[in-house]
Parts: structure tokens; sequence; C-alpha cells
């Protein structure tokens, strides 16, 4: 590669590589690296080793509670992102042109709102006064106002956080199938096939790339995601829905811990490359891969 070539390729590709390594690769080395010590608020550290993962599997009672949360948490809000997003998509193809960007809107606003105030949207609908609005129509049958977000943390922390991810998932897969051509479409109906098979059979199949992406995208999102689960629960009541990712926040920036909440992030980054790997392994991106290239 000549010298002309060369600077034409650092110049597109290098402020890239620079942003990915000042704001990710060395974030992710510094928290490894802190986890193998003991910083606490007064920033001062010694090695300590495995010691902190020690503590993690052994003497932290909360663990075990934290993990099951995160394990009902991640796959549950995956298949509502993923389902929801799809079921939306589709929806607004076959309603019109019209109708499905109002549709489309609508369900959008979630991102374009601040997160306190959607978080604040959840809470009035939550409240458990009788002026909350589930509590508003239940009295109208004559019920006693219940505390939702103490009885259903876990749940509703599920669907808030699904319902973010569910409008992304909307957006790409609404260009997906709208990039299919029409006549796949029409042949499948000239041949006598519904609704539910031509999604089956002809969308599907043909939107298994943006399926695969925003499945590998959402499992990361998710097991990362605590800022709305902070503003909602905060992880409560009695960590009933705390997640992996919140505890990490909690241990650091509340008990301040910083070396023991890098161990519990260092953990989590190793569930992230797992989940990621997981996602490629049941899409068969190998497989997919050499089909695009005619393999």
């Amino acid at each position: 590669m000549d010298k002309r070539k060369l600077a034409i390729l650092s110049l597109f590709i290098g402020p890239p590589i620079a942003v990915v390594t000042i704001f990710f690769v060395v974030p992710v080395a510094l928290t490894i690296l802190l986890a193998f010590t003991d910083m606490r608020i007064t920033l001062e550290w010694r090695f300590t080793g495995l010691e902190n993962f020690y503590k993690m599997m052994r003497y932290d009672p909360r663990v075990p509670i934290i993990v099951l949360n995160t394990a009902i948490y991640v796959p549950t809000a995956l298949a509502i992102t993923i389902g929801l997003g799809l079921f939306i998509a589709l929806a607004s193809v076959y309603i019109g042109e019209r109708k499905g960007i109002v549709l489309r809107t609508i369900w959008f606003l979630p991102n374009i709102i601040p997160p306190v105030v959607y978080i604040l949207l959840w809470k009035w609908f939550f409240d458990p006064t009788r002026y909350g609005f589930l509590n508003s129509l239940l009295s109208l049958t004559g019920g006693e106002p219940r505390a939702w977000l103490t009885e259903y943390a876990l749940p509703i922390v599920i669907v808030v956080n699904a319902l973010i991810g569910a409008s992304v998932c909307m957006v790409v897969f609404t260009s997906a199938i709208k990039s299919i051509p029409t006549d796949y479409l029409i042949a499948a109906q000239v041949d006598g096939a519904s609704h539910l098979q031509v999604v089956r059979y002809i969308i599907l199949p043909l939107i298994k790339w943006p399926l695969m992406f925003m499945t590998a995208w959402h499992v990361p999102a998710h097991l990362n995601a605590y800022v709305y689960t902070l503003l909602l629960t905060d992880g409560g009541p009695y960590y009933r829905s705390e997640v992996w990712a919140l505890y990490s926040y909690h241990r650091a920036f509340e008990y301040f811990e910083y070396g023991y909440g890098a161990a519990i992030s260092t953990v989590l980054i190793a569930m992230n490359v797992i989940g990621i790997a997981i996602t490629w392994r049941i899409f068969g991106l190998k497989r997919m891969m050499e089909l695009q290239g005619g393999g």
C-alpha cells in the first residue's frame, strides 16, 4: 500500500479508532485493573489479587438474588423488546403508510423524552396512592389502592426498560420489511399464502440480519441498563429489582467500594461477551456470512 492510500485510510479510520480506544478500550482496561485492588473513597489502593471475586462468590449475601433477578430480567426484556418491536413494525406496514407513521411516532416517543420525565410518568402510573393512574381505575370498581412498585417491582422494571428498546427495533424492522421486493409478497399472496405464512416464510427469513443485529445490540443493552431501574425503584424493595449493572453502580458510587464495584463490572463485561457469542451462535452468524458471500 503506497503512502497516499495509507494517508487516506488513516484519515477515515483513524478518528473512529481513537474514539473507541479512548472511550471504550481504556475504561475497560482500567476497570479490570481496579477489580484487583481495594480502592475506596480515599482513592488509595493496593493490589489484592482475586479477593474481590472471592468475596463476590462466597461472602456477599446479595449476589444470589441479584444473579436470579438478572437471569430473569435480561431474557424476558429481550423477548419483549424484539417481539414487540417486530409486531409493531409489521402492524405499521400492514395498516398503510399514513396510519403507520402515526403508530411509529407514538411508539417512538419514549426515546425522545428525557429519562427522568419518562420515569415520572411511570411513577404516576403506578403511584401507590388513590391518585395514581392504575389505582384511580381500580377505585372505579371499588378496589383499594395497591403498592404496585412494591408488589411487582421486577416485572414493572422489565416492561419499562423493554419498551425503550422495542421502539428502536420497530424503526429498524420497519425499514427492513419495506426493503423486501414487493414481488415476493405478491407472489406469495397469489399462491394463497395467509398473512401469517407470508410473515413466517417470506418476511422473517429476509430480515434475519436485522433480527440478529438488534438481538446482539440489546443483549448488552439490557445487561448494562441501570438508569431507568435506578430512577424507578433504585433496585428495591429489598433488592427485589436489583440487577447486576445497578449493583455495580451501588457498590462503587453509594458504598464507595470502587475496587469491588469494578470487580462486579468486570464480571459484567464477561457476561456481555458471552451473551453476544451465544446470540451469534443461535443465529448461525458463520453460515449467514457464507450465504451472503455466495458460499
